[in-house]
């Protein structure tokens, strides 16, 4: 097939969108390489990133023009050469098995704490915001652990677990606010190395671990942001490790970005060039992993925040760009833009949600009040 071909075929796909390449809207492309239209065709988005990345095309607002190829379903439109044998990997191995459980760690957390220091805000919160009343970052942020707090009623003295803590940003909140302690695991040296330092003096332990060797009983057990890389074949897992370490009048709040339908992989962008080996999860397949282990006491979904917070977080790493460029090159700044302002888009079209579930073991005798 010709190049006039191929341009052709991916016009008639982003018409759809309405879409223009080489149009005047704030969401049309810009193309710059002729080739490009051969690479859409073949790869899907795994050649849309890549490309972006190369320098091939460029957009004004990457976030309206994900929005709009997402309502328009073309993500399902293009089926890249790789789409049946990432399927039969995934369904063939454990691509999350304990062995491979701090390659994301290497992979995305420990690229430069200095680079997170800049993005997320003051206290270092890698996770949705919840902006029903708040006006800034910080203010969500904040306003998200008090909700999540205030779900799992925090009592003084508890125990706490925090299952994927990051920089401790959570615990460091919960022990000021609630005065428990905390244990908080994760799979990243650099997230171990800075919340220690950041809850040094509080009664809060940040462990390199995985969430498959913790023992012990708990009050209370928090998940925020870390269920996305336990993948479909260890959900079950997961829950069991849970009801394991919860005491019986115990709650667990489950924080996770979910997808609208069941999958086996993930979008191979993501999964090559930002979190490798991750996966979100459906509510089917959360129902079916807590079933016959947990009470389902409450489901809160606020996916349409997610879309501020990534925005955010993209003016805050573009206007830090002159700073953080000392460590990072140009293709870097490219891909992690791409990758922010992407997911804002999916939010925005509601392909992505974010939950807030909260699990009992044994059902709340009184019956549980939702919080909101």
């Amino acid at each position: 097939m010709s190049q006039d071909k191929f341009r052709q075929k991916v016009e008639g796909l982003l018409a759809f969108a309405d879409v223009k390449i080489n149009g005047d809207r704030p969401w049309d492309i810009q193309v710059h390489n002729d080739k490009l239209y051969a690479r859409l065709l073949a790869n899907g988005s795994l050649g849309l990133c890549e490309s972006y990345m190369d320098g091939w095309w460029d957009c004004d607002r990457l976030d309206e023009f994900s929005d709009r190829i997402l309502k328009a379903h073309l993500d399902t439109r293009v089926i890249p050469r790789t789409y049946f044998f990432d399927v039969f990997k995934a369904k063939l191995f454990n691509l999350q098995k304990p062995s491979k459980a701090f390659k994301v760690g290497k992979h995305h957390y420990d690229i430069g704490n200095d680079l997170y220091r800049r993005m997320l805000g003051e206290r270092l919160i890698y996770s949705c915001g919840y902006w029903k009343d708040a006006t800034t970052l910080d203010e969500a942020q904040e306003a998200k652990l008090d909700l999540i707090c205030r779900k799992v009623d925090l009592q003084p003295g508890m125990r706490v677990l925090d299952i994927g803590c990051g920089w401790g940003g959570t615990a460091k909140f919960a022990v000021e606010h609630y005065n428990v302690e905390v244990v908080g695991i994760t799979v990243s040296e650099e997230q171990v190395r800075l919340g220690k330092e950041i809850c040094q003096g509080l009664p809060i332990e940040i462990r390199l671990q995985d969430y498959r060797s913790l023992e012990g009983l708990f009050d209370r057990i928090l998940s925020i942001g870390m269920f996305e890389h336990v993948g479909y074949k260890n959900y079950v897992a997961f829950m069991k490790v849970v009801n394991r370490c919860l005491k019986d009048d115990g709650l667990f709040l489950l924080h996770t970005i979910g997808g609208n339908r069941s999958v086996t992989t993930i979008d191979k962008c993501i999964e090559r060039y930002i979190f490798p080996n991750s996966m979100l999860p459906s509510a089917n397949q959360i129902s079916a992993a807590i079933e016959g282990l947990f009470v389902l006491e409450d489901w809160h979904s606020f996916g349409v925040d997610y879309d501020k917070t990534l925005m955010q977080w993209y003016k805050n790493f573009h206007e830090n760009w002159d700073v953080l460029k000392k460590n990072y090159d140009e293709r870097f700044c490219r891909m992690w833009k791409f990758y922010l302002l992407a997911c804002a888009g999916s939010f925005r079209a509601r392909q992505n949600q974010v939950w807030q579930i909260v699990l009992s073991p044994g059902g709340v005798p009184s019956g549980y009040q939702a919080k909101r």
